[in-house]
């Protein structure tokens, strides 16, 4: 069960024991916003994208609100962004559609965690299903999601 693995990814941090598990669904930005009582940007999705190949994932942390800008996405990675298709989410990120985290995923996806979370002093990523998550500042993101660097290759709401 992927709860288990980002359970057992955060333990290795000493943060197993703050999950945020409820009985409503946060397997969408707009219900994890509302369960927790923060705004969607808050929430810090995981988007699951290919890498050129196709034989691993990148995995890109950003703000709710963003969306991946497909020429800064190119110009980083070299590839154009394109998602996981169902069937290899899980395989490819350790977790089901709902719950990819930045936590315990397999040593071949690439974790990189995107500028539009920089507004923010605590965000709020899923934590290996539907229905967790973890409150955690920047700092400790970059730390416990084991992130590459960080990288801009999103667009906000009102922007290019």
């Amino acid at each position: 069960m992927s709860i288990e693995l980002a359970r057992a990814h955060l333990d290795r941090f000493g943060r197993g024991g703050e999950i945020i598990e409820s009985q409503e669904s946060k397997a969408t930005v707009e219900l994890a916003a509302v369960a927790l009582g923060v705004s969607p940007a808050e929430i810090a999705k995981t988007i699951s994208l290919y890498t050129e190949d196709r034989s691993a994932a990148i995995l890109v942390v950003a703000a709710g609100d963003a969306k991946i800008a497909n020429a800064k996405f190119k110009a980083q990675f070299g590839t154009k962004a394109r998602m996981l298709v169902a069937e290899d989410v899980e395989p490819m990120t350790g977790h089901a559609i709902g719950g990819v985290c930045p936590f315990g995923n397999p040593p071949s996806a690439e974790v990189w965690l995107d500028a539009s979370l920089k507004r923010f002093d605590m965000v709020y990523p899923a934590a290996g299903s539907a229905n967790t998550t973890i409150a955690l500042t920047l700092g400790d993101l970059e730390t416990i999601s084991e992130a590459r660097g960080w990288v801009d290759v999103t667009k906000l709401p009102d922007t290019a």
